[in-house]
């Protein structure tokens, strides 16, 4: 194959490509919202029809929620599968978008033309990066990239619910060599990234019961224990004076970073004072010993994320509440065990309850924290392919979020994943007015042509 003719037909090509992406953003695949169910089916039977046409084994496979898009091209070598979804984010509120959502522009930014609409750059532009590469790739050389199987999700913004149960159901065909996702973005919206730690997610809210009703503060102040001051204290003892975490047992299975790793990233000159400075801030919080960007992407936290108990409302109300809350969440990395975690910190906190005072538990989620294997040649062959096309170093990156489908494909297919996207901070994913930059979704394809050839 031509891997240079490839990508000349990709540059000749890239107007047809932009309208194809224009067309599947006309359409509203919000799948939180039940009333867009028949939207959610069309835009899956959308790519089903443009990877048959294109030469792909192209199905819909239905699910109790959206249906999957499954596809093959057939033959023999490395098998890959890539994976993308096809839903997107609700519209709300809709009176900050400056044209409709689902009508998609494209428009002068400050540095280049970019595509405005909901689902530009989360995911469908970054999805069809994949799809537009095979295009080319066929065009030129007659017959599809070997051995992949694409995997498209219409469930990813509202929880994957039917992920789980579809990926197991199905295990024999989706497992890989490898699989490549792409829903990620550039480092600093500048640097080639591949993404190869991603941190796992643990979710506790508490409730200190005490009193069997909130009491007058003038009363029962001083004799009666005051929930909210237990919370306090158990809120308090979660963190020493070195902002490490005091649960007991929290630290097993975090590693330490390879060096070759914590080489990279001090090259990538990241910024925290600008980081911290456009919040409002200046001091990292986090462990003492740590750079802020060790912090975010390779070392677990424990932040508390709501906090509620007592009279909140205007004016003033001398009360000692009845009950006291908190929302208590851990980002997760290495081979930390999260069902561990949940009940080391439930027994911590039993520990630091008064006698006149009861606790209970809810949990949300446990997933996890996702680890990639960098010493698969794939990765390098890709990272290769990634600096070629954008001019610079990339790098192995770490997430500070959870993409809980890097973590499935490990668990339960048992293979690992490259996480590679083209996003810029700026695209607004999420948010109103969202865009995905042209340069992105041109060098994205042309990245994915590259990292093909150098996988096959």
């Amino acid at each position: 194959m031509s891997l240079d003719a490839v990508l000349a037909r990709i540059d000749e090509t890239l107007p047809e490509a932009t309208d194809r992406l224009m067309d599947l953003l006309r359409i509203p695949s919000i799948s939180t919202d039940p009333a867009f169910k028949a939207d959610c089916d069309r835009a899956a039977d959308w790519l089903v029809a443009d990877l048959t046409a294109l030469g792909f084994d192209a199905s819909k496979r239905p699910t109790t929620g959206h249906p999957m898009v499954v596809a093959h091209s057939g033959g023999t070598g490395k098998h890959i599968l890539f994976y993308g979804h096809y839903d997107v984010q609700p519209v709300d509120p809709l009176s900050l978008w400056d044209r409709d959502p689902f009508d998609p522009e494209l428009q002068d930014g400050p540095k280049g033309k970019l595509i405005r609409a909901r689902g530009a750059s989360d995911d469908k532009g970054q999805l069809m990066t994949f799809v537009e590469a095979c295009r080319a790739w066929k065009e030129v050389n007659g017959a599809l990239p070997p051995n992949l199987t694409l995997f498209f999700e219409g469930e990813e913004e509202s929880g994957s619910p039917s992920l789980i149960p579809f990926m197991t159901e199905n295990a024999a065909e989706l497992t890989s060599d490898i699989a490549l996702i792409c829903d990620t973005g550039l480092f600093e919206s500048t640097v080639p990234a591949i993404v190869t730690m991603l941190r796992g997610l643990l979710g506790e809210e508490i409730t200190i019961k005490g009193p069997t009703k909130d009491l007058h503060s003038g009363m029962y102040g001083g004799a009666a224990m005051n929930p909210i001051r237990v919370l306090a204290k158990i809120i308090a003892s979660l963190h020493d004076e070195n902002g490490r975490i005091t649960v007991p047992g929290f630290y097993d299975g975090v590693p330490e970073l390879p060096d070759a790793v914590r080489q990279q990233w001090q090259s990538l000159s990241f910024d925290h004072a600008k980081l911290l400075g456009d919040v409002g801030l200046s001091v990292p919080a986090g462990e003492h010993d740590r750079t802020p960007l060790e912090m975010i992407w390779s070392r677990p936290t424990c932040e508390v994320n709501g906090i509620w108990g007592g009279y909140t409302g205007d004016g003033f109300k001398t009360v000692l509440p009845s009950e006291a809350h908190a929302k208590i969440s851990f980002r997760l990395v290495g081979t930390q065990d999260p069902f561990a975690i949940r009940e080391n910190f439930r027994n911590h906190i039993r520990a630091l309850v008064p006698y006149d005072c009861q606790v209970s538990f809810h949990g949300y989620g446990a997933s996890p924290a996702g680890q990639m294997a960098i010493d698969d040649p794939a990765f390098e062959k890709a990272r290769g392919a990634l600096t070629a096309e954008w001019g610079m170093p990339a790098a192995y990156v770490g997430c500070g979020g959870s993409i809980p489908i890097a973590g499935y494909f490990k668990s339960i297919l048992g293979m690992d994943a490259m996480l590679i996207g083209f996003g810029r901070d700026n695209d607004q994913i999420h948010s109103p007015n969202e865009k995905y930059d042209l340069e992105s979704f041109h060098k994205g394809i042309r990245s994915w042509a590259r990292i093909l050839a150098a996988l096959a």
